[in-house]
């Protein structure tokens, strides 16, 4: 459901909460261990750096770590660069207005699975994932 930026960045936050407690992760690392391309990760982090959501260290003991701690910061903080999130809120089929009065035709099926997974975004902290 998420594009392929948002789900790297969900996989690197998760990897580097996981390794809290050691030194800043480097991005050719995290790369390396998720098993993605490594520029393309790069970008991504700067951009959640960017963002606020990772710190970024430079030098020889550089890399990144969570600017929050991943027990309060949650899945939409991450995707949120990557992903717009009113999507979920929005129409499938495109229609500006579209709702249980005026539904499209996928309105009926659309509409919770779209509330669960924005509510899941939301509810679930980069901690919960990095456990699993």
């Amino acid at each position: 459901m998420l594009n392929q930026s948002a789900e790297y960045a969900l996989r690197a936050v998760a990897l580097i909460a996981r390794r809290h407690r050691e030194a800043p992760s480097r991005a050719k690392d995290l790369a390396q261990e998720l098993g993605v391309p490594a520029n393309y990760l790069s970008k991504i982090l700067h951009q959640l750096a960017s963002a606020g959501v990772l710190v970024s260290r430079r030098g020889r003991q550089g890399g990144f770590l969570l600017a929050t701690p991943a027990s309060r910061l949650r899945l939409t903080t991450v995707v949120a660069p990557f992903e717009d999130l009113s999507q979920y809120r929005a129409c499938l089929l495109g229609r500006p207005t579209c709702s249980a009065r005026g539904a499209c035709a996928a309105h009926r099926e659309w509409k919770p699975i779209a509330t669960a997974v924005l509510r899941f975004l939301q509810r679930t902290s980069v901690a919960q994932l990095a456990r699993g």
